[in-house]
């Protein structure tokens, strides 16, 4: 009996894994050569979590080796408000550290909606590419460089960059270590998760540098979360040995 119970409960997540699919936070990655990146999405109180990583291990040595942007495309094409940008990582210049994790780089990031680049119409980027302006920048002061998005100021570095190699554009600019998270706000009534698609990644400073992921430059991987794998793969078994003790 008791065993039944519990198979029915796990029949029950495996439901509700179906029904709530579109709330379950996503990844998607990317690589290219030695280049690698992440972009998650997640709701948190009411808002959309983004949180954008330069995964490589690879030494940054010149601007297109700097992940500056992401675009993405959301069903609907909402207009989503800017609420914050914080770094995840160290931000530096050359061998010199600027500043620790959690820095507020919101005026260094831009967001902007309504755009048609890879087969998106979103993007978040702390370049302008040609696409984003002052207007469009999160909130927080200028850190670095002219009061816009412009050249590779604040961009992803990897990991593994080494801070005392790179050529002039690397070491004279403030790059930001390994990942940064950024919150929008004015999320559409029944906003999911799995209304967002077709993520490219974009490293330097110009859209005809190095790009790679969903919608034109790739096909980009979606991974719900480990808790929900495995939510999932518990419902399944037990249910396969519920059906083999009936049998």
């Amino acid at each position: 009996m008791k065993f039944r119970v519990f198979a029915r409960a796990c029949a029950v997540a495996v439901a509700a894994f179906s029904v709530q699919a579109g709330a379950v936070p996503i990844t998607f990655t990317g690589s290219s050569g030695s280049l690698a990146a992440s972009v998650s999405f997640d709701i948190v109180g009411g808002q959309l979590q983004v949180i954008l990583k330069n995964t490589s291990a690879a030494d940054i040595l010149v601007p297109v080796d700097v992940l500056t942007a992401v675009f993405f495309n959301i069903v609907g094409n909402p207009t989503l408000t800017r609420v914050s940008g914080i770094s995840g990582g160290s931000t530096y210049l050359g061998a010199t550290n600027v500043s620790a994790a959690g820095t507020v780089i919101g005026g260094e990031w831009a967001y902007l909606s309504g755009l048609s680049q890879y087969g998106a119409n979103s993007g978040i980027s702390s370049s302008g590419l040609g696409i984003f302006g002052p207007a469009d920048l999160f909130p927080g002061s200028n850190l670095s460089g002219p009061a816009s998005p412009a050249g590779v100021q604040y961009g992803l570095a990897s990991a593994g960059d080494n801070q005392l190699t790179g050529n002039a554009a690397i070491l004279g600019n403030e790059l930001t270590r390994n990942f940064d998270t950024f919150l929008l706000g004015g999320l559409p009534a029944g906003f999911s998760l799995s209304s967002i698609a077709s993520v490219t990644f974009q490293y330097g400073t110009s859209l005809d540098e190095g790009h790679f992921g969903g919608g034109g430059g790739g096909t980009g991987t979606a991974i719900p979360e480990p808790g929900t794998l495995a939510v999932l793969g518990l419902g399944l078994l037990a249910l396969g040995v519920s059906r083999r003790r009936r049998s």
